[in-house]
C-alpha cells in the first residue's frame, strides 16, 4: 500500500453532473476520512463520469452506468482499506 491514497472523480460539466460528483465525493470522504489523503473533482466533457483510485479506473459510467454509492465504496475500499467492513448493506 502506498502512503498516498488519492481518489479522483471526473465528471461532465456540460451534463451538469457536478452535484452528483460532489455528493459521491462527500460519501467517500465520510466513509474513508482516515484512509484518503486526497479527493479531487475533475471537470470534463463528453458525458464522462469516471472514478479513479491512484490513477486506476474503478468506475466508468460509459461501461457500468451511474454507480450506487455502495458499489463505488466497495471498489475504493478494496484498494485503500482491503478487508475493512463497510457496515450493514441496505436491503
Amino acid at each position: 500500500m502506498t502512503d498516498v491514497q488519492r481518489v479522483e472523480i471526473e465528471y461532465c460539466t456540460r451534463c451538469r453532473w457536478l452535484p452528483r460528483a460532489a455528493w459521491l465525493a462527500q460519501e467517500l470522504l465520510t466513509t474513508f476520512e482516515a484512509d484518503l489523503t486526497e479527493l479531487a473533482l475533475k471537470p470534463g466533457t463528453g458525458g464522462v463520469f469516471v472514478v479513479r483510485v491512484n490513477d486506476e479506473v474503478v468506475w466508468d459510467r460509459r461501461e457500468q452506468g451511474f454507480p450506487e454509492p455502495t458499489e463505488v465504496k466497495k471498489a475504493v475500499r478494496d484498494r485503500v482499506a482491503p478487508g475493512r467492513s463497510l457496515g450493514p448493506s441496505p436491503p
